[in-house]
């Protein structure tokens, strides 16, 4: 199922999934009789997130309100008038127990979900702005928050402790702005879209680019979602088109350069054992 937000009024659609052959799929939206009378007249909402389990539905209005309803009975978890002056992203943690929104200006909030309090602000403490939130998890699988933000070197992604709410550190990944982000499942790259219609691939591990695809849209890059093994993108823009790329995965040059090393000099003993038995 999806929900399509509308200027006042929400509609519910259903995916109507026709599968023809074992390699054929036909996906289309079909209106749903059922009215989520929750979001109607509430004015435009432009954050909609779901949990990981499906069992909870965030949604950010133009106006600043945030609400957290349980899915799909749409029970109220969560209603804050005045979240922010105008909320414009959300994302759960792995878990369910953290939300974290962005407004259209200020620090980043952390809600618990269970309580409906307020965890923590994060600040944009150097006059960042911050423009999307993903919760993700790192190599040793440490929790984080990342927030992508425009800083005055550019397009930078900021990441705290989730632990501590502390930051844990900044860094510049490319000059324009960043309109899109996103994080792989398994916490391995992230993905920045911009205006220009760049969409760029970054190691979490080293947060160095590892690919950069430039004007892979006309226009603005809007969304961008991994697939489920992180092995491809999905990217929408303002132009109306819709692209998938392929994730290559990057073998080190270093580990290929060592190998090459070891290699000469096992040839270069060999040569010299095989002159001290000849002598």
């Amino acid at each position: 199922m999806a929900l399509f937000v509308q200027w006042k009024r929400q509609r519910w659609f259903d995916w109507d999934h026709q599968n023809k052959s074992s390699e054929i799929h036909k996906l289309s939206l079909k209106l749903s009789d059922k009215v989520l009378t929750q979001l109607e007249d509430v004015g435009q909402q432009l954050a909609l997130a779901f949990n990981n389990d499906g069992t909870a539905l965030a949604a950010g209005g133009e106006d600043g309100n945030l609400r957290v309803f349980k899915w799909p009975s749409m029970e109220v978890i969560l209603d804050e008038s005045n979240a922010h002056s105008s909320v414009k992203d959300l994302h759960f943690s792995s878990d369910g127990k953290f939300l974290a929104s962005l407004g259209s200006g200020g620090p980043c909030r952390v809600w618990d979900v269970s309580s409906s309090m307020v965890l923590s602000s994060l600040p944009n403490e150097n006059r960042e702005t911050f423009s999307s939130c993903r919760f993700s998890q790192t190599n040793d699988k440490t929790q984080v928050l990342y927030i992508a933000a425009m800083t005055d070197k550019g397009g930078s992604i900021l990441t705290w402790n989730t632990q501590t709410w502390e930051r844990m550190g900044s860094k510049y990944v490319i000059r324009d702005a960043i309109s899109a982000f996103n994080v792989s499942a398994d916490g391995k790259i992230l993905a920045c879209g911009t205006p220009s219609g760049d969409i760029v691939i970054v190691n979490s591990t080293n947060m160095r680019i590892q690919t950069m695809i430039k004007k892979a849209h006309l226009g603005i890059v809007t969304a961008l979602a991994f697939s489920p093994d992180s092995r491809a993108l999905a990217s929408v823009s303002m132009d109306s088109s819709a692209r998938v790329t392929i994730i290559e995965e990057k073998t080190t040059g270093g580990l290929s350069l060592w190998i090459a090393v070891f290699i000469i000099l096992l040839a270069i003993a060999a040569y010299f054992l095989q002159q001290g038995i000849e002598k």
